[in-house]
């Protein structure tokens, strides 16, 4: 009796989730099943629905992304309700909705990967076979068995755009191709209409045309992301290239110093051990000779004593009578002993080794270690090269756009096409760098390039040849550009402060944010065959019919000393 209600029950949940997915099912399209199943920030079916804590449902994938943009900024919210929370929200699995999910999903038809329906299908959702163009709906088989069959009826394949198919002046069916105005048309408009009288073709001829053509750009830009995959991997081997070689470098580095090092130790013990040595031997030496010393000191002041009290007696006899007392002879032997000690035995003979301790340590104290130190360069703008359209500061630091044309004359060396204006020096050799504040309402560029670098024409665009290297800022966006060849960078936080360093003997031109702390842009590797001349190109741009301030100024060495 117990098994047979609980499969009763079994039954009736089942049952009852049938009926009401089939009911949310009927309103796959309305408001309930977008408030119900599906994600605010994706606006799909719920995938692996989670939780915050303030009780809006999002997909893990979805809110994982939007919380990662949020990093940067020191506090998370919900982008439903805003709701704020200074730590990382702890993402919840709703259980019960993802289980709603899947039955869902379950419970819905099959749609043959078209998601078209039967128009004339109220009730449920049902998927569709054909479309008609002149009814502009999609039939199931069902009420496709009932459709009329004129002529007029033309049936397609399943689609969602009837509306499109048609003309929307005469509301003919679209079957020709306007070449002269790149349009679809019907027949009227063939006929009788605007297009009368135009080259025409019939949509299927057209198409496959376009299709040829769309194939010749297809196979050009296979061709672009193939070279640009081989660019990829080029400079990826260079990467793993210069890792290897500083890693062996280091490797190398390491263990020549653990070497010397347990050298230096070896002759540290050495030293301190012949110097033990030779302190002790001199010191039983000199210790033998005092004792010695103070030995015949002590004879001498008997004898001393003696002599005094033979002088002080009165009995002439008595003085007579005593023994001679022998005069001490030269010890010449004793003397060279004392005169080697105190001249020369008073130091340790560690001279060779001294000198060469002393040698060892200008050698390393002279080493130089080349460490990327660039030094700060005074730029200054050459007036000279300006076009007409940049203004230049007194100072010569600054290149703004001009509305007004500065009339200056035309000479060879003056830039004609573009507003571009080169630094008065240039660099031959060295590590230098420069620092700019620019502008973020306008375009602009800033970099290097090659005094012979065209004045005129399209090849005098600074990036657009072989002779220039240049950052671009351009509708918010930052792109390293040489030979025409254009990187754009992932879209990151930009101070407009930029610092531009390069190492002329490395080949080596690089961008950096000067931001806290400072960020690498990029990095430019090439062989310099001429000299190097910083290079500004300012844009003009309009906002509400009014021009805005266009600039790039170049910042003072002294106050930006790395």
């Amino acid at each position: 009796m117990q098994s047979l209600v609980t499969l009763s029950s079994s039954w009736f949940l089942s049952d009852f989730h049938f009926y009401f997915f089939a009911i949310l099912s009927a309103m796959a399209s309305a408001d309930v099943r977008k408030e119900l199943l599906d994600c605010s920030i994706c606006l799909n079916i719920y995938t692996d629905p989670v939780t915050l804590r303030c009780g809006h449902n999002f997909c893990r994938v979805c809110i994982d992304r939007v919380l990662d943009t949020q990093v940067g900024s020191g506090i998370y919210f919900c982008p439903e309700c805003r709701a704020e929370s200074v730590e990382r929200p702890v993402l919840i699995r709703n259980i019960t909705l993802c289980n709603i999910v899947e039955s869902f999903i379950f419970t819905q038809p099959t749609q043959d990967e078209t998601g078209v329906f039967c128009t004339y299908c109220v009730d449920s959702p049902v998927p569709a076979v054909k479309s008609c163009l002149h009814c502009e709906a999609s039939l199931c088989d069902k009420h496709l068995i009932v459709h009329t069959n004129a002529p007029e009826h033309v049936m397609t394949e399943p689609t969602t755009s009837l509306g499109n198919r048609k003309c929307s002046i005469h509301r003919e069916l679209l079957k020709y191709y306007c070449i002269e105005d790149s349009l679809c048309v019907c027949v009227s408009c063939r006929l009788d209409g605007e297009h009368q009288g135009h080259q025409v073709e019939i949509l299927d001829e057209a198409s496959e045309k376009k299709k040829k053509r769309l194939i010749n750009v297809l196979q050009e830009l296979i061709s672009k992301r193939e070279e640009t995959e081989r660019r990829v991997q080029s400079l990826q081997e260079r990467w793993e290239q210069v890792h290897e070689n500083a890693a062996g470098a280091v490797a190398t580095f390491s263990a020549l110093l653990t070497d010397l090092r347990r050298k230096l130790e070896d002759l540290q013990w050495k030293v301190l051990s012949e110097m033990s040595r030779e302190e002790e031997k001199l010191s039983l030496s000199i210790s033998d000779m005092i004792q010695q010393l103070e030995i015949k000191k002590d004879q001498l002041s008997r004898k001393i004593l003696h002599i005094e009290e033979m002088c002080n007696m009165t009995d002439p006899l008595t003085v007579l009578q005593e023994s001679d007392i022998e005069e001490e002879e030269a010890d010449n032997e004793d003397r060279e002993r004392y005169d080697k000690q105190i001249h020369n035995g008073g130091h340790l003979d560690v001279g060779l080794i001294l000198q060469t301790l002393h040698t060892l340590s200008q050698i390393v104290g002279g080493m130089k270690i080349e460490v990327y130190v660039p030094k700060p360069a005074d730029i200054i703008l050459d007036i000279n090269t300006a076009h007409n359209k940049l203004h230049i500061s007194d100072d010569r630091k600054t290149a703004f756009w001009s509305e007004t044309n500065q009339n200056r004359p035309k000479t060879p060396e003056r830039f004609q096409s573009y507003n571009n204006v080169l630094s008065s020096s240039s660099f031959t050799s060295g590590r230098y760098y420069w620092d700019t504040d620019c502008s973020t309402e306008a375009g602009w560029k800033i970099g290097m390039c090659y005094p012979s670098i065209e004045r005129k024409g399209n090849r005098s665009r600074i990036g657009e040849n072989n002779k220039s290297w240049c950052l671009r800022w351009e509708h918010s966006t930052l792109t390293v550009i040489h030979d025409s060849k254009e990187i754009q960078l992932p879209p990151n936080a930009f101070s407009k402060r930029v610092r531009i360093s390069v190492d002329y003997e490395a080949g080596q031109l690089s961008f950096y944010d000067l931001s806290q702390p400072i960020g690498h842009i990029h990095t430019f590797t090439a062989t310099f065959t001429e000299p190097l001349h910083a290079v500004l190109c300012v844009y003009w741009r309009k906002v509400n019919n009014v021009y805005v301030d266009s600039w790039v100024r170049i910042l003072s060495s002294q106050k930006n000393s790395m």
